[in-house]
């Protein structure tokens, strides 16, 4: 994960500078451009943290080495639940959420809550029913 750590370290010093560029040309009045350029170079730090404190822990991935064979980057990569329909509400709701900030806000309360049905669908799916462990 060395690689990723530089990249997203790079990127911080770099939207900094582009921030302060972009604040003295706008003279410091529109603060939007700016103050996103330094949310962004920020959020870049943050990354470049935790991917640099995880990649300590775990180890040196086959990504990482120069030597590596594709087959060692084979095996299970996570487990994905083929048959849930949670994702799907998720999804509508937040396309009704933002569909609420063009509309109306009571669209909004309602996505809002369709979607945290949802997200409590999802997390406890496998804690009841059949498919309980």
């Amino acid at each position: 994960m060395k690689v990723e750590t530089k990249l997203f370290a790079y990127m911080a010093p770099f939207f900094l500078v582009v921030g302060v560029v972009y604040g003295y040309l706008v003279e410091w009045m529109e603060p939007v451009g700016y103050l996103a350029l330094f949310l962004t170079a920020g959020m870049s730090a943050m990354i470049a943290f935790y991917i640099g404190f995880t990649g300590k822990r775990v180890g040196p991935r086959p990504e990482d080495r120069l030597d590596a064979e594709i087959h060692e980057g084979s095996g299970e990569q996570g487990f994905f639940s083929p048959w849930s329909w949670w994702p799907l509400l998720l999804g509508l709701s937040a396309a009704g959420g933002f569909l609420g900030l063009a509309v109306g806000w009571w669209v909004l309360f309602i996505s809002a809550g369709l979607a945290l049905i949802a997200l409590v669908g999802w997390v406890y799916e496998y804690s009841r029913g059949a498919h309980a462990h």
